[in-house]
């Protein structure tokens, strides 16, 4: 039988078999890395991606076969290791993903790698510390405690001790922490009338985030804000746990699982009573739309909750569409630098932000869409932050070209990585909910 080149099919996904005992079995595991990596190997149109091709491509071309076979299983882990699942792989390049009779679903792989992983031996104090964004965001923001991280932080001295004792790279810039946490100083407003339109609920629920929450909470006011100024009724979740993207990327599904357990009974409640459910962070609100679907396939609450969950600009230029959105922006932009974050890219639904930004007068958009390389942790860590600048260097280069006023990614954490591989600009680094609050002169 002929197996056929590539596919014009849509991809699709299958569910991720996460609590069988197979998904945990070494041999099957080395057995499916190889596999794929044959496959890898014959193509290698991913080769621009990331480093963790590259490293899979520099195995093969130094084994004794120049075949997957002639690598060694334990360098499997090499590739593993540079993987931070942003997903592009999956979404804009691999012609044999599913429905392909290959089924490479190369980033599910490598989650199930290192989920094999942290079954086995667990994780370093570093990455445990890392991933646990709510304990280190209550940490850090208890009054003094915040001014003293902050100033730490961006200390030379004590971020060369950081590196030595915890691995986190000194010349990572870091994100400051607030001493005002945004759940605690929210004032969503709610009394509006509820106006669904043909592609919007009328009234919407804000998921905060950890990111949001404890380190820059103007991000969230900003949204609640462009929500007043619409005149939508707007509600914060009543309470929240981490999304779980952190912990899934470290491969401690069981952790993925808790936060699930607490987040989803609330959330599904909001979707029943006819909320659209949105967060401003895209890695949260891609795990609500497709990473817990894809864990828990048969759990009704988690399909109500990843239909009701929207990007924001999905939500804001829908609610264009409905003819219920405002579009008496006030203040030109001028020239902003717009980076597409992978997270978003992989939601599926065209670039919503670019649209937005596009309706303010006097302001030009350039769209960068392409990885910027930090994902979360990955890029903090000491043996990643020079590729993660590597991996960014198209991104930075791109981003400054236009020599913009303002740089922007629905990723805050990648506008700040962009930001510092720009180097010296005059541009001013803002969230692009802040850039429409700012347009409609709030």
């Amino acid at each position: 039988m002929t197996i056929r080149e590539g596919s014009l099919e849509a991809p699709t996904r299958h569910p991720l078999d996460w609590q069988s005992a197979g998904f945990y079995d070494a041999a099957q595991l080395d057995k499916e890395l190889e596999r794929i990596f044959g496959i890898c190997h014959g193509c290698r149109r991913c080769v621009n991606l990331c480093t963790a091709f590259p490293t899979l491509f520099d195995l093969v071309d130094g084994s004794k076969t120049l075949e997957v076979d002639g690598v060694a299983k334990q360098d499997y882990r090499k590739v593993v290791d540079q993987c931070y699942l942003c997903d592009m792989c999956y979404m804009t390049k691999c012609p044999y993903v599913p429905p392909h009779p290959w089924n490479v679903d190369f980033p599910h792989l490598m989650l199930r790698a290192k989920a094999v992983k942290f079954r086995k031996g667990g994780a370093t104090f570093r990455d445990q510390l890392l991933s646990s964004t709510v304990a280190v965001g209550r940490l850090a923001t208890i009054p003094v405690v915040v001014q003293f991280v902050n100033a730490a932080n961006k200390t030379g001295v004590i971020r060369g001790v950081m590196e030595k004792a915890l691995g986190v790279h000194k010349d990572r810039v870091l994100p400051e922490y607030a001493s005002t946490k945004f759940r605690s100083s929210a004032r969503a407003n709610a009394s509006f009338p509820v106006r669904d339109g043909k592609n919007t609920p009328g009234k919407v629920a804000v998921f905060a985030t950890c990111y949001v929450n404890y380190n820059e909470p103007g991000i969230g006011h900003d949204l609640l804000k462009v929500f007043a100024h619409n005149e939508i009724p707007a509600t914060l979740v009543e309470k929240e746990a981490c999304c779980g993207m952190p912990k899934l990327e470290l491969g401690d599904l069981k952790a993925v699982a808790r936060n699930k357990a607490a987040n989803i009974p609330v959330l599904a409640r909001l979707a029943r009573e006819g909320y659209a459910i949105l967060t401003a962070v895209p890695s949260c609100t891609l795990m609500f739309k497709q990473e817990l679907p894809l864990m828990f396939p048969d759990d009704p609450d988690v399909k109500e909750v990843a239909e009701a969950m929207f990007d924001p600009f999905e939500y804001l230029v829908l609610r264009h569409k409905d003819g219920l959105l405002k579009t008496d922006f006030r203040q030109p932009l001028g020239k902003v630098a717009y980076h597409v974050p992978c997270h978003l890219r992989v939601q599926n639904i065209g670039q919503k932000t670019r649209e937005l930004l596009e309706m303010i007068p006097a302001t030009r958009v350039t769209t960068v869409e392409r990885c910027a390389g930090h994902d979360g942790t990955w890029g903090v860590k000491s043996e990643y932050f020079e590729n993660s600048m590597k991996i960014g260097r198209p991104v930075f280069r791109q981003m400054a070209e236009p020599g913009p006023d303002y740089v922007s990614s629905d990723c805050a954490i990648a506008g700040r990585h962009i930001l510092q591989g720009m180097g010296e600009t005059k541009a001013q680094k803002q969230h692009p909910l802040s850039l429409i609050r700012i347009a409609y002169g709030l």
